[in-house]
């Protein structure tokens, strides 16, 4: 192999610290002196690529194919442009990258690039043909075997590589294979820990499994996110989370505007031949009712809420700034206790108006407590 230029090697090693503007600077500048040079088209292709600037990559790679033709990694830079692209498409990233694949068939990002691309023309292609726009709940095992068999040959070359695991679990998961599809997702974390879409994908099954509560939720969540800070769709799974944690508090309230509902024996609660209770309620009885209160509180809210993680404390006073309805939920919840304490504190002589602010307190809530289930956006 022909060695690099002192100069590729000091742009290889910028790239290596992501330092992509230097990086092509620099390649720039020895491309102009000697624009024969392959392996520095291909590099400032990457730079152009790693700054998402895929036509300028495009243009990079069809430079170095107009050098050698046959060189394999400046095929794969020009169908990994292509992808990028908005004006193109996978056609003719899938043609690109057989040919890549053609030239060296032992290097495994060939197939796995194929594999993705074969997955998505192929899925495209079936669409078209039977004219089903929505493929959510279709079998596509059958149109997806050429797509799985490169996967696998990927696996093969690769069996420690990312992208050849994400490209296998995609076509599991498009041929309706859940359990193959999380069994590449495991794998996917095991090489790399912080991968966002795996990430996200095995915290949502846990999140969503049966009988796990929003405090919970919120938990998996964030420690999720402590791994992927910047997947927005384990943000999403925390604010809806959190959100539901918020919704269960303001049951906690409605649960005390019914109990105070009771100790005043607001007539909806007496039972037929029984005396309702005389009022005023004793000063002791009224006082007594911030004991249970109190209690609900402490265990319902506080105490749960500080055995969550310190992400998704954060999250809760976030949200309550970001999120109009979260607002709203705590301000209806203040409202329901405001109005419970104002039943059972004063001593009332008649019942009517802690009759109005018992109905006060739960009209408002249940006008609204179904609507509102999904509005953590």
């Amino acid at each position: 192999m022909t060695p690099l230029n002192p100069a590729v090697e000091q742009a290889q090693a910028l790239v290596d610290f992501k330092r992509y503007d230097q990086a092509r600077a620099l390649l720039s500048q020895h491309l102009a002196e000697d624009p024969h040079d392959l392996r520095a088209w291909v590099k400032v292709g990457y730079c152009y690529l790693n700054t998402q600037q895929p036509e300028q990559a495009l243009a990079a790679a069809d430079e170095a194919l107009k050098l050698d033709p046959e060189d394999y990694f400046a095929l794969i830079l020009r169908g990994q442009a292509l992808h990028e692209v908005p004006s193109r498409d996978w056609f003719e990233v899938e043609s690109v990258v057989r040919e890549a694949v053609r030239v060296d068939p032992y290097h495994w990002y060939g197939y796995a690039k194929l594999a993705d691309a074969v997955s998505r023309t192929s899925v495209l292609r079936y669409a078209q043909a039977t004219g089903i726009t929505d493929l959510r709940n279709h079998d596509l095992s059958h149109v997806l075997r050429e797509a799985s068999d490169l996967a696998a040959e990927a696996l093969r070359l690769g069996p420690e590589e990312v992208y050849a695991h994400v490209v296998a679990g995609q076509i599991a998961d498009w041929s309706s294979n859940t359990t193959l599809a999380d069994q590449f997702d495991r794998a996917i974390l095991r090489l790399d820990p912080t991968h966002a879409e795996a990430l996200a994908r095995q915290t949502r099954k846990a999140a969503e499994a049966p009988g796990v509560k929003a405090g919970r939720a919120a938990d998996l969540y964030a420690t999720g996110l402590a791994a992927a800070p910047d997947s927005a769709e384990l943000q999403r799974g925390l604010d809806q989370a959190t959100y539901r944690m918020l919704r269960g508090v303001r049951w906690l309230a409605l649960l005390c505007v019914a109990f105070a509902g009771a100790m005043m024996d607001l007539g909806m609660f007496v039972r037929e031949g029984e005396v309702a209770r005389e009022l005023p309620v004793p000063l002791g009885q009224r006082l007594w009712y911030l004991v249970p209160t109190t209690a609900i509180w402490l265990v319902g809210a506080l105490l749960r809420y500080r055995r969550r993680r310190a992400g998704v404390q954060l999250n809760v006073q976030s949200l309550i700034r970001r999120r109009r309805w979260a607002r709203i939920v705590l301000a209806q919840a203040a409202w329901a206790m405001l109005c419970a304490v104002l039943i059972t504190q004063p001593p009332w002589d008649e019942r009517t108006l802690p009759q109005v602010l018992f109905w006060a307190g739960l009209a408002p809530t249940f006008a609204t407590i179904w609507f509102d289930r999904n509005k953590a956006h």
